[in-house]
């Protein structure tokens, strides 16, 4: 291992630069000058920087951007240079050193969240530290920030903040295999929905506050990936809402009260605050009476239409309803849906029909123009969306009799269906890329906007980190796209025989 930091007064500034990059850094002309920034002088921190970037250096170079993980941490020693616990921290403790230039050096959106709050290096020492926060999906936890808030604004602001610490948390976990995929998943859909949960309390509050008497019930769903237990680095929080006017009050002012506490709610989350924002895009902000018992007959199927609409068809929407908040009035409505996702004796011939028609339809529209359709993660045949469409079509068709199917969980309801023996028998690489390449407002080049990571590889310099992200060395893109391939036809074979051949 190159110690260039000592050597660098002993070598030209071209030396130093062919050793920058023999060792895998791409702009060693830049490396050299974070390398002087950090290292020059005569304090206590360049003397430590000095002895510590030698073998930094090196792990920069085993990850997925040495680049980055220098410029990382050239930025965090900013932020935290003058702090006396930081680099003793790392000068003592090799697993937080060796830690933090993984994290670094494998992913942007990780980083991003630690330079908003870089005193969280001091966790990255113990396993136990960066176990992610399992909130209840709806429950108290970030109610407590809320309260000590007067100003909405300031009371989400507060659990914005939480929600960043706990994502910093969930990223690391992952990145250094600390959790798995289903863990990952269970923590960033907690994190979610506690924010949502608390905007929803902030929201109340102020419309209590606004018009001196209690607004309607209202409960909220987890939706689609989110309701899933799914949710990824880049997930929208799909949401949908129901109310339920108070004993005795007008039914339509109680609607205009709960469309006003849901747009406040969408306000809340939407308000521009540090990256990255809580991602919200409410489905049927505010419907009317919900549930079996003392529905209102005209409102109701505004309600069913809400429920089975945004994923394009019936039974493959209400399977993907997640748990609602807890109140008596999600309990009304959780009952109306399972009548349609979980039907008695199944759905017939005519329904899977339309249901194949709808899926062949988005099959053929909503591909991107332009690119390898097998490389698609979520279109692609073989993709997400063929594993989710046949475990729905597997629920609505047999969940009435195997109550083991009624999950809304994807992997949750795979394993139901083998063991019912419907099912004869990786979700990883999404979330891996995606954490890779950076989260919402995680361009190529850094912060700002980006697109959403969809393909299983792509050329050498925009893959290297996304196969770093799954276990693939830089130079191995090939291999990812090729084992992608073969597991991508498989699951096809698997989908085209349970959804088409029925």
């Amino acid at each position: 291992m190159a110690r260039l930091p000592s050597e660098a007064a002993r070598l030209t500034p071209e030396a130093a630069q062919a050793r920058l990059e023999a060792l895998g850094y791409a702009d060693p002309a830049g490396a050299l000058r974070h390398l002087e920034a950090l290292t020059s002088g005569v304090s206590r921190r360049a003397a430590i920087q000095r002895t510590l970037l030698p073998v930094m250096l090196g792990w920069f170079a085993d990850a997925a951007s040495p680049d980055a993980g220098l410029l990382g941490f050239h930025q965090v020693s900013d932020a935290l240079g003058n702090s006396p616990w930081y680099l003793r921290l790392l000068r003592d403790d090799t697993t937080v050193a060796r830690r933090m230039a993984q994290v670094l050096a494998a992913s942007r959106y990780a980083t991003d969240l630690l330079l908003r709050q870089p005193e969280m290096v001091a966790i990255l020492g113990e396993d136990a530290q960066l176990a992610p926060a399992r909130p209840p999906p709806c429950g108290p936890r970030p109610s407590r920030p809320c309260g000590r808030h007067a100003s909405p604004p300031d009371a989400v602001a507060a659990v914005r903040a939480l929600r960043r610490r706990e994502l910093l948390r969930t990223a690391t976990a992952d990145l250094l295999g600390l959790s798995t995929v289903e863990e990952t998943g269970e923590a960033l859909t907690a994190v979610t929905g506690a924010a949502v949960s608390a905007a929803l309390q902030v929201a109340v509050r102020t419309a209590e506050a606004g018009q001196g008497r209690c607004p309607p019930g209202c409960a909220w769903w987890r939706w689609a990936r989110f309701g899933g237990h799914e949710t990824g680095y880049g997930s929208d929080a799909d949401v949908m809402f129901v109310h339920d006017p108070v004993p005795g009050a007008d039914e339509q002012e109680a609607s205009r009260a709960a469309h006003a506490v849901a747009e406040d709610l969408r306000a809340l989350l939407a308000r521009q605050s540090a990256r990255p924002a809580a991602a919200d895009r409410p489905r049927a902000a505010a419907r009317g009476q919900a549930g079996p018992a003392g529905a209102h007959p005209g409102l109701l199927p505004r309600v069913l239409r809400a429920l089975v609409g945004p994923l394009g068809g019936p039974g493959a929407a209400a399977g993907r309803a997640g748990r609602p908040s807890d109140r008596p009035l999600g309990a009304r409505f959780t009952a109306l849906a399972d009548e349609f996702r979980y039907p008695a004796g199944g759905i017939g011939g005519d329904f899977a029909r339309e249901i194949r028609r709808i899926k062949a339809r988005m099959e053929a529209e909503r591909m991107p123009r332009g690119v390898d359709p097998a490389l698609h993660l979520k279109l692609g045949p073989g993709g997400l969306s063929d594993v989710e469409w046949v475990v729905q079509l597997l629920q609505l068709r047999h969940a009435h009799a195997v109550p083991e199917l009624r999950t809304t969980r994807t992997l949750a309801g795979l394993a139901a269906a083998a063991g019912a023996g419907l099912v004869r028998g990786g979700r990883r690489g999404r979330a891996g890329r995606r954490l890779a390449a950076g989260g919402p407002g995680q361009g190529r080049g850094g912060p700002g906007p980006g697109p959403p990571v969809r393909y299983a590889a792509h050329p050498p310099s925009r893959s290297g980190r996304g196969g770093l992200g799954l276990g693939y060395p830089p130079e191995a893109y090939r291999d990812l796209e090729q084992d992608y391939r073969r597991a991508a036809r498989r699951a096809r074979a698997v989908m085209e025989r349970l959804f088409y051949g029925w």
